[in-house]
C-alpha cells in the first residue's frame, strides 16, 4: 500500500504540467493560424477572392492548425479546473466551461467556412465568385471569428478571473490582467491582428504561470525528501 503513494503523487504533480504545456501549445499553433489567415485573406469582405488562388495553401495550413489547437485548449481548461480543484463555484464554472466550449465551435465553425470556400473555389471558381456565396461566407467568418467567438473568450476570461478572486488561486496581478484584456475583447468590434490575437497570448501567458508553479512545487517536494532521507 505504501508503495503505491509516490506513485499517486507523482502522477497527481505531472498531469497539471502537461495539460499547462497543452496550453502554451494552443497559444502558439492558435497563433500561428491567425497570424496565417490576417496576412492571407484580406479585411475587406468585398475582395473578390483573389486569396484563395494566391494564398490558398496559406490558409489551408492555418486551418490545418485549427483543430489541434482545440485539442490543446480543451486540456488547458482542464489544468485550470484541477488547480481550482474543490474550492470550484458551480455557477462561475459553468460559466467559464460554457462560454470556453462555445468559443472554441465557434471557431471551429468559422474555420469550416474558410475550408468550404477553398474546397467549393477548386471545384467552380467562377460560380463561387459570382453567385455571391463567397461575399457571404466571408462576411459569415468575420461575424463567427471578430464578433461573437472573441466576446466568448471575454466571458471565459472573465469568469475565471472571478473564480480566482473568490478562491485565492492566483495572484492579483493576474486576475487585474485578465480583466483588463477581457474588457477589451468585449468592446472592440476589429479585424486587427493584435485583438484576435489577445487570447491565445493570455492562454499562454497561464500556461507559463501554472507550468513554472508546478516545477517549483516539484522542486521544493524533491528537495524536502532529500532532506527526510
Amino acid at each position: 500500500m505504501g508503495d503505491e503513494l509516490p506513485h499517486l503523487t507523482d502522477r497527481r504533480l505531472r498531469t497539471p504540467r502537461a495539460a499547462a504545456l497543452a496550453g502554451i501549445l494552443f497559444a502558439l499553433l492558435l497563433g500561428t493560424s491567425l497570424i496565417l489567415i490576417r496576412i492571407s485573406i484580406p479585411a475587406d469582405p468585398a475582395d473578390g477572392g483573389r486569396w484563395l488562388e494566391e494564398q490558398g495553401s496559406t490558409v489551408a495550413l492555418a486551418l490545418g492548425l485549427a483543430p489541434f489547437a482545440g485539442i490543446a485548449f480543451l486540456w488547458f481548461i482542464g489544468v485550470v479546473r484541477d488547480r481550482i480543484g474543490s474550492l470550484e463555484d458551480r455557477f462561475f464554472s459553468s460559466v467559464f466551461f460554457g462560454s470556453g466550449l462555445l468559443y472554441l465551435a465557434m471557431m471551429f465553425v468559422s474555420a469550416a467556412l474558410a475550408g468550404s470556400l477553398l474546397s467549393t473555389y477548386a471545384i467552380i471558381p467562377a460560380q463561387l465568385i459570382d453567385s455571391g456565396i463567397y461575399t457571404f461566407g466571408r462576411a459569415m467568418m468575420w461575424q463567427i471569428s471578430n464578433i461573437y467567438a472573441i466576446r466568448m473568450a471575454g466571458v471565459f476570461m472573465i469568469s475565471l478571473g472571478t473564480i480566482w478572486v473568490r478562491t485565492h488561486t492566483m495572484p492579483r496581478w493576474l486576475v487585474f490582467l485578465t480583466y483588463g484584456l477581457a474588457l477589451v475583447l468585449l468592446v472592440s468590434i476589429s479585424y486587427s491582428l493584435w485583438v484576435t490575437l489577445i487570447f491565445p497570448g493570455w492562454v499562454l501567458i497561464i500556461s507559463v504561470y501554472i507550468l513554472a508553479l508546478n516545477l517549483r512545487s516539484r522542486g521544493t517536494e524533491d528537495g524536502l525528501a532529500i532532506t527526510l532521507e
